[in-house]
Order: C-alpha cells, then structure tokens, then sequence
C-alpha cells in the first residue's frame, strides 16, 4: 500500500500547518512506514493510506514520488 506521511522538518519545534510537508512511501501497514523513517529527523503528524481514486488524483501532482527505503 502507498502512504502519505504529513511532517515537520524540524522535531524540537511545535508543529506550524504552514511549514507541514509530505512524502509517500510504500509499505505494509503503518507500523512499517514509522520503522522506515525511524533515522530520519522528521516529527510526524500523520500517516494516512492513499489507495483507489485519491491514489490517482495524488499521481497527477508533480510532487508524487514515492520513496525507496
């Protein structure tokens, strides 16, 4: 399954919906996707699965790219 994973950048700062960004990533179950991402200096705020029609509305943004961890 592909997940996207909202984030901050910075973990020691309180999280601002201005400076919130995205990835994708594909993985098994949520679990996973954290594991993955567990060395990387990311505050996570939330992981939502992207599938069926969102799926495909996400591919036509310019900023889909999915990860390779």
């Amino acid at each position: 399954m592909i997940y996207k994973v909202f984030f901050q950048q910075n973990p020691t700062e309180a999280p601002v919906r201005e400076n919130t960004e995205s990835l994708y990533i594909e993985a098994s179950a949520v679990f996973e996707v954290r594991r993955k991402l567990i060395d990387k200096p990311y505050n996570i705020e939330f992981i939502q699965v992207v599938d069926g029609a969102y799926l495909e509305y996400e591919k036509q943004s310019e900023n889909y790219k999915v990860l390779e961890i």
